[in-house]
């Protein structure tokens, strides 16, 4: 918008006192406008800023929380996704949702499991010749002996099924994250795709990236094969990264030793 001054009428005085209020007008607008941009964009980096994953925690979930005042922060789904061994497995919020059907085989194939295991003990112990060496004690002695093989041998294919259901578990939990309790509360963590530590190591870090950070700080193969860390200041808990055959990170999670159950 054009402005016309009467310099006439303002006078020298009028006038330099004129712009010296424009000047500092001008300029109060441009630092306030310039201190808000910064702001605005501090904030927003701030917000940018990933969330780190570890011994703290994640999402408001720390090691050892308690169950319920977990599911109270939101931060997870409401129901779980597998009770398989005792574990309670939650994913994030907005993360897979509960298999009904999914849940309900790994139910049977737990219980099918303890109860060939208890017939199969039992049987084993019952078993032996009953000290009759006639024929029909014999047949009797050969008769439970083929019985207790009979049970051994579905007993061990229950174990084999409720191991498929635990790893077929395992991955789903790998794969997307999330927390698993146990009567003591959070006993593992599990880190979504995108979250890395302060190291900086996640999904898609190379195996030699996992080595170069934490090879320092103890870092070994466990017997399940993956890759532990034993996190300072947390006696029992530990850093756990598991790898592909390619040489990858393919997932990250805190965890304790003590069971679920």
């Amino acid at each position: 918008m054009r402005t016309n001054l009467n310099t006439s009428v303002l006078g020298r005085s009028g006038l330099l006192a004129l712009t010296v209020a424009l000047l500092t007008g001008v300029t109060a607008c441009t630092s306030g406008g310039s201190s808000g941009t910064g702001t605005g964009t501090e904030a927003a980096s701030a917000a940018a800023k990933p969330e780190v994953f570890g011994p703290a925690g994640y999402r408001g979930l720390a090691p050892g929380m308690a169950k319920e005042a977990a599911l109270a922060a939101g931060k997870l789904a409401p129901a779980p996704t597998s009770t398989l061994d005792g574990c309670a497995d939650f994913s994030y919020t907005g993360g897979p949702a509960p298999d009904p059907a999914r849940i309900a085989a790994e139910e049977a194939a737990e219980k099918k499991s303890k109860e060939l295991n208890k017939k199969a003990d039992e049987a084993a112990g019952a078993g032996g010749s009953d000290g009759d060496t006639s024929a029909a004690g014999s047949a009797r002695s050969a008769a439970k002996s083929a019985e207790v093989a009979r049970l051994m041998a579905d007993s061990a294919l229950a174990i084999a099924e409720l191991a498929e259901k635990r790893e077929a578990r395992d991955k789903a939990f790998a794969a997307s994250g999330g927390a698993s309790f146990g009567k003591d509360g959070l006993r593992e963590l599990g880190a979504p795709p995108d979250a890395k530590t302060a190291e900086g190591i996640g999904a898609g870090s190379s195996v030699d990236e996992l080595k170069k950070a934490y090879d320092a700080r103890g870092l070994k193969v466990g017997e399940n094969k993956r890759y532990q860390l034993p996190i300072d200041g947390k006696p029992g808990w530990r850093y756990e990264f598991v790898t592909s055959p390619e040489g990858k990170v393919t997932a990250v999670s805190i965890i304790s030793a003590a069971k679920c159950a």
